[in-house]
């Protein structure tokens, strides 16, 4: 009877983690916040942009030091603390729009948020690579597509409640959007946290065996041995890498898709008008946009569970999502692919494997490095996120003109760091 109620523990507790990466997710409609905050305030593009790259920096940074945490004080302290940090940052952030304070908004949505999303984001993963040794691959991407998939509905719900809020405390409509969706953080992150648990010392869920492929709890490496073996700093490259190329894209992925959709305008009302021309313009970039945001999700659920299938397993998944990414990449930028619906369809597969990346890399990590310590193994790996988060980015806004060829040469050397990996063999604890 224990070991039932362990396996329906376990499930609940899954089902609370996509609850929270739902939340944590919402992070990436910024640009629905962005033009109504430059618009009222009269801020710059840049100036506002930093307040995301001041975020995705602060992500990566808390994640490392939250998978500590959850390995020393446990995931529902950690999980609590974030929730509260990030339903915090989200009320501040109104209030910075309130009072037109731009330094708040760093501090608050940049420096705030990260720090909570990142304790938070880490959580769930490292607890669920615990509770489920049989379908590691599986539950990390049903986790993490929650994190995919939340700026689908954030873009789709807060525009009309920004409108809707628009000459209320602000012209802008965002501080009174922010403090509702503040509370609403509150409740269902916090509350989510308090399901989270590490199971029993040596449970397992019954009927499984272990994997002589895979690292036990009790030969797990320490994050002090782990750093120091190749491996791990391999797994690192793969993550930045795959997450640059994608961040890239997804900063630019509006007006490459703009770009292709001019010349199906022929409507000559439309082309004699600047207004009407750019508003089809931005509709057609937020198409794409919303579009490959759920296969961002979807792809984070489908390549982690594809990884479980013991004959590709999670080096034959970061294999074939590099090499096939470099291909896309080299064909888009010769212009191979050159309407706006095969470009949707390029930027849709290439975001499900950019989420793709988040979902395996868990799961690929824990089987090299065993379950004991994946917190802090798995969190400092992360860093390899903050840091794409810059360097991604920047090369496509620097580099615009050769950015795609840019996204494909670090795809092909991924692919080459998988080619060269090799499973460290297992050490025994003494």
């Amino acid at each position: 009877m224990a070991s039932e109620n362990l396996e329906s523990k376990r499930w609940v507790i899954a089902g609370a983690a996509v609850i929270m990466q739902l939340c944590l997710g919402t992070v990436y409609a910024w640009s629905v916040f962005k033009k109504p905050l430059i618009s009222v305030h009269g801020w710059g593009e840049t100036q506002t942009q930093l307040t995301f790259m001041i975020f995705m920096f602060m992500v990566g940074t808390a994640a490392a030091f939250g998978g500590t945490l959850v390995d020393k004080k446990g995931p529902r302290f950690v999980a609590t603390v974030g929730g509260i940090l990030f339903a915090a940052s989200t009320l501040l952030s109104g209030l910075a729009d309130q009072v037109g304070s731009l330094t708040l908004l760093y501090v608050a949505y940049g420096f705030i948020g990260g720090l909570g999303n990142g304790f938070c984001y880490v959580t769930p993963i490292a607890t669920l690579i615990r509770w489920f040794p049989d379908k590691r691959g599986l539950v990390t991407g049903l986790a993490v597509m929650g994190f995919g998939l939340g700026a689908f509905f954030m873009g789709k719900i807060a525009p009309a409640m920004i409108i809707a809020y628009t000459g209320g405390l602000t012209q802008s409509g965002v501080a009174q959007t922010f403090y509702i969706w503040g509370v609403i953080f509150l409740v269902l992150v916090v509350g989510s946290a308090q399901l989270f648990k590490n199971p029993p010392a040596g449970w397992l869920p019954a009927g499984f065996t272990p994997s002589a492929t895979t690292v036990s709890a009790a030969d797990s490496f320490t994050f002090d041995e782990a750093i120091k073996t190749p491996q791990w700093w391999m797994l690192w490259g793969m993550l930045f890498l795959n997450v640059s190329a994608g961040l890239g894209l997804i900063s630019q992925l509006s007006p490459l898709a703009q770009e292709y959709y001019k010349p199906l305008i022929t409507d000559p009302s439309v082309l004699a008008n600047p207004e009407a021309l750019t508003k089809a313009l931005a509709v057609a970039g937020g198409t794409v946009v919303s579009i490959s945001a759920i296969f961002n999700g979807l792809g984070r659920l489908f390549w982690a569970r594809v990884s479980d299938i013991k004959a590709v397993g999670r080096r034959g998944v970061f294999g074939f999502m590099f090499a096939s990414q470099a291909v896309i990449y080299i064909l888009v930028a010769m212009g191979i692919i050159s309407s706006y619906w095969l470009f949707l369809i390029a930027a849709c597969y290439l975001l499900a494997c950019y989420g793709g990346g988040f979902a395996t890399m868990p799961a690929f990590a824990a089987d090299n490095f065993g379950p004991g310590y994946i917190g802090k193994v798995y969190g400092f790996m992360l860093t390899a996120w903050a840091c794409a988060g810059i360097i991604g980015p920047l090369a496509f806004a620097q580099f615009k003109d050769q950015s795609l060829y840019i996204a494909a040469a670090l795809l092909i050397i991924g692919f080459l760091l998988v080619l060269g990996f090799k499973r460290r063999e297992h050490h025994k604890k003494a």
